[in-house]
Order: C-alpha cells, then sequence, then structure tokens
C-alpha cells in the first residue's frame, strides 16, 4: 500500500516550513522570517496515531513573474499533483493578500482534499481575522499556530480522516527505485529486469507519467521496482523537464529500500547525475550505479577503466556504491545488476557486535590520535550500533567539538574496512559522555 502525501502550500512567510517541522517532530526546513527561503521541494515521512503519510513542503507561491518565482510555482505544482491532501496555510496575524487568491485559483483547479489552516493564532490579531479566509471558499478551516504547536493535532485529525491505518505486517520484498535523469534509459532497465516491455520506452525525456510499482520474483526472492515518475506536460510551467527530474525522483527514493543510479555512457556524467546522487546518499538509502548503454561503447575494457577513475573523482561523497556496466537495450551484463542490489540491501540491515565495534575503533584511536585543539585532545570511550538501514553508530566522547570532519571520515574508513559495508551509508553519531 502507497502511503497518502499531504502537500503543505501556500505564499511566501506564513509559516509552512514551521508547521512542516511542527508535524514531523524535528528540524528539516530552515525557517526564517524572510519569504522565499524554502525553495525546493522538502520530503518527510510523517506518523499520526495508527496513520502514516508523506510530507511535502513547498516554496512560497507569489504573484511575482520572475524565474525564480516560476521555479518556486512549478515545484508547488508538482507537489499538489502527487498530493491526496492539500494543506492550505494562511497568516492568521497579516489576514487575505492577493497572493492568497493567487494560491487559491490555483487549488481549485484540483479535485484534491484542501485543509485551509490558519496559522499563527497565538494572538489577539490573528483572531480578528480568523473569519476572513472564508471568502476563499472551501470547506474546512483549522486555526493553528506552528510556533507554539496549537490546533496540530486538530490539524492531523482532518487531514488522516479517510486515510488507511498502518497494517502491522511486514513486506517481504525489496523495494529499489530505478532512478536518473531523463533519457539515460530507466524505462528500458526495468523492461529488461522484468523480461517484458511493462513500461513505455522512448527516446522523448520524460515519458513515464507517473511512479510505477513493478513487483517481480529473483531466485525465488520477491522485488519490487519502481520506475521514476515522469512529467506531466502541461503548458509552460512543465516545460524544463531535465532541470527538474531530480524533484521526480525524491519519493521514489524516499520509498525504496536501494536505489539503482542509471548513468548514459554515451554521455558520461553530468552535474545532474551528482545531485541525483546526493539526495539518495542524504535519504540513507544503499547505492547502486548503473551505467548504462554500454553497447554503445568501443574499447569496453579500456573504457571501464576510465569511466571507474572518473566515478571516483565525480562522486567521491558514494565511494562505497558498486559499479554495474550493462546494456539494458541488448540485456548484455543485465545479470550482474541483481546480485548487487541483494548486496547492498543485506549491508544495510548489518548489525554489529558491540565488543567487536570497540576493538575496531580502540584500535584506530591508538593508529591515528586525533590532533589536539587548544591543549585538549578528543577522547573516544564507547561505540555502539543504535539503528540500521542505513547502519548508524552512536560515538561517546569528551567533547563533540572537537570532533573534527577529517577525523570522523577516517574512523568511518576504518570501520568499512573492518565490515563490508559496501553499498550503504553508514552514519556516525557523536555524543558526549554522560549526555542523555
Amino acid at each position: 500500500m502507497k502511503k497518502p502525501v499531504v502537500a503543505l502550500v501556500g505564499r511566501p512567510n506564513v509559516g509552512k516550513s514551521t508547521i512542516f517541522n511542527c508535524i514531523l517532530g524535528k528540524q528539516i526546513a530552515i525557517t526564517q522570517d524572510t519569504p522565499g527561503v524554502t525553495r525546493d521541494r522538502l520530503y518527510g515521512n510523517a506518523h499520526f496515531q495508527n496513520y502514516s503519510f508523506s510530507l511535502i513542503d513547498t516554496g512560497g507561491i507569489d504573484g511575482d513573474d520572475t524565474d525564480f518565482t516560476q521555479d518556486i510555482k512549478m515545484q508547488a505544482v508538482f507537489a499538489i499533483d502527487e498530493a491526496d491532501v492539500i494543506l492550505f496555510i494562511v497568516d492568521g496575524k497579516e489576514g487575505l493578500t492577493t497572493n492568497d487568491f493567487i494560491v487559491r485559483d490555483l487549488l481549485l483547479k484540483t479535485d484534491k482534499k484542501v485543509i485551509v489552516a490558519i496559522n499563527k493564532v497565538d494572538s489577539r490579531l490573528s483572531k480578528e481575522h480568523q473569519y476572513d479566509f472564508y471568502e476563499l471558499g472551501f470547506s474546512e478551516y483549522v486555526m493553528v499556530s506552528g510556533e507554539q504547536n496549537i490546533g496540530i493535532y486538530e490539524l492531523l485529525e482532518k487531514v488522516c480522516e479517510n486515510f488507511e491505518e498502518i497494517k502491522e505486517e511486514d513486506d517481504p520484498a525489496i523495494h529499489f527505485s530505478i532512478i536518473g535523469r531523463p533519457n539515460v534509459g530507466k524505462s528500458s532497465l526495468v523492461n529488461a529486469l522484468l523480461n517484458e516491455k511493462r513500461v513505455i520506452v522512448s527516446d522523448i525525456a520524460g515519458t513515464t507519467r507517473d511512479s510505477i510499482d513493478m513487483p517481480f520474483t529473483y531466485h525465488g526472492k520477491e522485488f519490487v521496482v519502481i520506475d521514476t515518475a515522469g512529467m506531466k506536460k502541461r503548458g509552460r510551467i512543465y516545460e524544463q523537464v531535465e532541470k527538474y527530474s531530480l524533484l521526480r525522483s525524491m519519493r521514489a527514493i524516499d520509498r525504496s529500500d536501494v536505489c539503482v543510479l542509471v548513468i548514459n555512457a554515451e554521455e558520461g556524467i553530468i552535474e545532474q547525475d551528482k545531485h541525483i546522487a546526493g539526495y539518495a546518499k542524504e535519504a540513507g538509502k544503499p547505492i547502486v550505479l548503473v551505467v548504462n548503454k554500454w553497447d554503445k561503447i568501443e574499447n569496453k575494457d579500456q573504457e571501464m577503466k576510465r569511466f571507474k577513475k572518473l566515478i571516483q573523482v565525480e562522486f567521491p561523497f558514494i565511494s562505497y556504491a558498486p559499479i554495474v556496466f550493462l546494456s539494458a537495450l541488448t540485456k548484455r551484463r543485465i545479470h550482474t545488476l541483481m546480485p548487487e542490489i541483494e548486496i547492498v540491501f543485506e549491508n544495510s540491515k548489518k548489525e554489529i557486535k558491540t565488543s567487536i565495534l570497540n576493538e575496531v575503533i580502540r584500535e584506530a584511536y591508538s593508529l591515528n590520535l586525533p590532533p589536539s585543539y587548544k591543549n585538549r585532545r578528543l577522547k573516544i570511550y564507547f561505540i555502539s550500533q543504535v539503528d540500521h538501514c542505513p547502519p548508524t553508530f552512536q560515538i561517546q566522547v569528551n567533547s563533540k567539538g572537537l570532533v573534527h570532519f577529517s577525523y570522523q571520515r577516517y574512523l568511518e574508513n576504518k570501520l568499512r574496512e573492518a565490515f563490508d559495508f559496501t553499498g550503504t551509508p553508514i552514519v556516525l553519531q557523536f555524543k558526549n559522555k554522560g549526555e542523555e
């Protein structure tokens, strides 16, 4: 069962990001009084009672016709398209503005459930404006304060009233998404894996319109492949397909156990490939790199060595990812992909005994003492694994402020030398001794 999607939309500076953080219970979106701080959509997984849903924060929509505001509007329209429920956030202190009506007109074109959240109701002034918002013409209104956590419970009750409750049953299948920029061969790869033409394949970028989940069995194990959603081309706002393919990949990444990043062997690596890989890493997902269209390459042995070196230079932040060279069109080397997906998934679930972890870290510390700073040196007392998918380790130290990023990277490398974490990111969390 796919999670429902809830999108926060509204004009700039009405407090969308504050409500986003409040619902998720953690600081993810940057919150400032400056309009336009949130440019890109942000995704989070939210939970309320027995319900779970994906939450999207968007940039503020206003009437300016600059490229900047059109970009933000486009991202908001994507979010509205994805959403099952839309939270229209308005400013109770400031009252109705022209930009609120611009957002209203956009939302009236959808057939989605819209809840108007009148934010900032923590003052007498905001309550004076509350009835003005009924002019917007929607049927559901909730008074909230993201800053004071007022009305959020009532808001979430309305959001979830038609959602299905989470069923406590494990899905045995490994879910992996095929991600990458347009026209690198993602749909061809899906068809090759499924051995049938289940996805439309075209040279035109953006052919895949929706995120498609396709279950299959490989060597007796269950898998679900997610072909990344494409973009509906409706007028000017949907034209820049190449630039915004990253946004179409985000939700597929969030729903995946493993991400398969496809690169076009003919075109090489471009900046957009790195952005997509970066998002998968930030989401904590294991990654397999696929260099597709390998049938078009001459001098394959020589080019494979060159490509591996190029990947090391261009993707240093995912140096742990295995690389697979294949041709989805001819199915040459297609058999090399699924074993790698299984390996990186199992590595992401790996749990290491505390005693062995401490042996590795003690040896690493003694071999390379961290540099002292103002006559103080970092001391490591204890390490334990606190989570998996991705493997997450908590390290007790004398002072977190003494942890330099280069020493953190050294410790990560030592853990990777000792244990096979191929394909998966690992997270190191530093905690002062005695800190809760």
